[in-house]
C-alpha cells in the first residue's frame, strides 16, 4: 500500500475514535515517508485525543519541522502545551500561529 492508502485508513480509523488502530495505520505511512505532514499531524492528534500529550508534542514538533509555515502546525503545538500546563510555550505557539498565518495571507514577513 502506498502512504497516502494508510494515511487513508488511519483517518478513517481516527473519525471512528479508533485511535490505536489510526496509529498504525499513520506510523505505516510515515515509516514510507518521514516527512509527510499530514500523517505527523493526524498522528499527533490520535495521541492527543488519548490524552498522551508527550507523543503529541513529539509528533506535533516533527510536523512543525516538516511544515514551518503552516499555521496549523503553531495551533496544534499550542493545544498541547495547554494541556500540558505549558502555557507561556502555548503562548509563544499561538502567537507563532497568528504570525505565520498573516504573513501566509499577506505574503509579506511582519517584524513585529
Amino acid at each position: 500500500m502506498s502512504k497516502e492508502d494508510h494515511y487513508m485508513k488511519g483517518m478513517d480509523h481516527f473519525v471512528d475514535d479508533q485511535f490505536e488502530l489510526a496509529i498504525e495505520e499513520l506510523g505505516l505511512a510515515i515509516g514510507l515517508d518521514s516527512e509527510y505532514g499530514d500523517a505527523l499531524h493526524a498522528l499527533a492528534m490520535c495521541y492527543y485525543h488519548q490524552e498522551n500529550y508527550d507523543q503529541a508534542l513529539k509528533f506535533g514538533k516533527r510536523f512543525k519541522d516538516v511544515a514551518p509555515d503552516d499555521p496549523l502546525a503553531y495551533t496544534s503545538l499550542s493545544m498541547f502545551y495547554v494541556a500540558k500546563g505549558m502555557i507561556e510555550e502555548a503562548e509563544e505557539m499561538g502567537e507563532k500561529a497568528r504570525t505565520s498565518d498573516t504573513e501566509e495571507e499577506s505574503g509579506t514577513v511582519s517584524l513585529s
